[in-house]
């Protein structure tokens, strides 16, 4: 089968709310492109009847394409399932929620062939509709992300993007598990251009990304891009050793000048003190060995259950990493 000149990759996870609103916008969309396209949906282990809906759908819809992932991975696994099995010259990645809206796309593809680049970015022109400790914090997020990869990250630039084939395949071969794609991409440093849009409400359901996971991709979005943790906790110990050193020399000017106090205070002081510090290093520590545990057991990043293209019938599951 000819590879289409377009893969839009949609990770879902629990969207039957969204989906028929999906289908009547993105159906149209596609098909006056008037290019080869394949829309291939990754469903992430779903437990209510998106996976239904999308096979009953998908058989009117030839260029509909639903790959179901075994358990449910996570929404960056679940972009890795969609770039592995992707075929196109360009891919596209976007939410099911359509708070991105998918009548950019031709703006993407625009962008790319008038510019030649290879990463066109969708970055919101407008966060007046966040709460100000979410604009704060995805400012804060943005800039701490920019300084530790070293690249100029799109500020405002989330999981809505296209890619040409080159940095697919480049992903493709990056050894590393749990990969953030919204700074593995621009640490590639391919030629970029940017799209500006106006975000929306979600279009029908309730977000499946929570304040927990959005921490977990602070984390992860972190220790995998940067040792400088690390760091921070060797200058945390030397800052709480100093500290340490100073409350010692207070103690003994105190017993010299034989000002008698009770000396409980200054003792519970630098416990506390030296206590959290190490506390606080030990986490860090425990981030980064938890990834080297996980990455030495060598599991796969998701298991692939079910590819439309490939599968008339049910299949051994297929392993990735």
């Amino acid at each position: 089968m000819r590879d289409p000149e377009l893969s839009v990759v949609v990770p879902m996870y629990d969207e039957e709310e969204v989906l028929p609103i999906f289908f009547e916008r993105m159906h149209p969309l596609l098909d006056g492109l008037e290019i080869s396209y394949e829309l291939l949906v990754v469903d992430d282990g779903s437990r209510d009847r998106t996976a239904a809906l999308l096979l009953e759908a998908a058989k009117d819809w030839p260029q509909l394409r639903v790959v179901r992932l075994l358990r449910n991975s996570g929404h960056q696994a679940a972009q890795s399932a969609g770039f592995r099995r992707a075929r196109g010259r360009y891919v596209v990645t976007i939410d099911a929620d359509l708070q991105d809206p998918p009548e950019v796309i031709p703006e993407f593809l625009a962008a790319a062939r008038e510019q030649d680049v290879d990463v066109v970015y969708g970055v919101r022109s407008d966060r007046s509709s966040d709460s100000w400790p979410k604009r704060t914090t995805a400012r804060l997020y943005y800039r701490l992300m920019g300084r530790l990869i070293g690249k100029d990250t799109p500020f405002d630039a989330a999981d809505f993007r296209l890619v040409s084939r080159r940095v697919v395949d480049a992903v493709n071969v990056l050894p590393e598990d749990g990969r953030v794609f919204r700074l593995v991409i621009p640490w590639l440093g391919f030629p970029s251009a940017e799209v500006r849009y106006v975000r929306a409400e979600r279009a029908a359901g309730t977000t499946k990304y929570n304040l927990t996971k959005m921490l977990r991709l602070a984390f992860d979005s972190v220790t995998a891009f940067s040792a400088a943790p690390l760091r921070l906790a060797t200058w945390l110990g030397l800052l709480g050793g100093l500290l340490s050193v100073m409350v010692v020399l207070g103690a003994l000017v105190i017993k010299l000048t034989g000002r008698g106090i009770p000396g409980w205070t200054s003792t519970v002081l630098a416990v506390s003190v030296i206590g959290a510090i190490q506390l606080l290093c030990l986490g860090l520590l425990g981030e980064y060995v938890g990834r080297l545990f996980q990455s030495s057991q060598r599991r796969p990043q998701f298991l692939v259950g079910y590819d439309s293209l490939e599968d008339q019938g049910h299949q051994e599951p297929v392993h990735h990493r």
